[in-house]
């Protein structure tokens, strides 16, 4: 039976020596035999081994799990799951740090001071509790891309700002919401919620489900639209 020692097995898979040895020392490839001098001697069934290990390495399961699917005491489509699921959250935390470092470079100017620029992560990072009990992680980094593509949410706010005003006058002076003046109005309205949620349904649920539960803090707060403009703007739409 062929046997390799512990350099040429590290040679031949690309590992250091000192990796096999931390392997063996945990128990995850234990070389079958030694040499009269006491050096390690992998086997056939030892390589087969270290090469399933590697292998599930390239998946990213930590040694742990790889022994624990390797002794069959836990499901390899188990571990996995819990993996992918690992992986999926890693994946939206880099996204919404990305997009965060984009709206922030975007912004910044070289003679800004420390002072600012810490005023400027709290703006971008900082997210309402609120806001987290109505979209999940991966909502939340998606609108965080779509900030930093945008630019920033001020020019949207102005528009807001400009848009609410105009309509609250069309109902103060009697504007059908069917006319073209109230459906233009409704158009407008709509355009400024799609750059929020870019179509995504899911988005745009979630958007209404918080609108809906916290209208009158948002009115209070923020300048958020009345019950009686979102009637109105609810009707400009049906006429369209």
């Amino acid at each position: 039976m062929t046997s390799h020692k512990v350099g040429e097995l590290a040679k031949a898979t690309g590992l250091t020596v000192r990796t096999l040895h931390h392997y063996d020392h945990v128990g995850l490839v234990r070389p079958s035999g030694r040499t009269a001098s006491g050096h390690r001697l992998y086997d056939e069934s030892d390589v087969r081994r270290l090469y399933a290990v590697l292998a599930l390495r390239q998946l990213g399961l930590p040694l742990e799990d790889i022994g624990a699917a390797l002794a069959g005491t836990s499901g390899l489509g188990e571990l996995l799951t819990r993996h992918r699921e690992h992986l999926d959250r890693q994946l939206v935390a880099i996204r919404t740090l990305h997009a965060h470092l984009t709206t922030m470079l975007a912004t910044l100017d070289d003679g800004v001071g420390v002072t600012d620029f810490l005023a400027l992560i709290r703006e971008v990072t900082t997210v309402d509790e609120t806001v987290k009990q109505y979209f999940s992680e991966a909502q939340l980094a998606e609108l965080a891309e779509r900030r930093s593509r945008l630019g920033g949410q001020e020019d949207v706010q102005r528009k807001w700002q400009d848009l609410i005003p105009r309509v609250q006058r069309a109902i103060d002076t009697g504007t059908d919401p069917a006319s073209t003046a109230g459906r233009a109005l409704a158009a407008e309205w709509m355009s400024l919620l799609e750059a929020f949620h870019g179509g995504d349904p899911g988005l745009r649920d979630s958007l209404y489900r918080m609108q809906a539960d916290n209208s009158e803090r948002i009115r209070r707060e923020h300048g958020g639209p009345s019950p009686e403009q979102l009637d109105f703007i609810r009707r400009a739409n049906a006429a369209s």
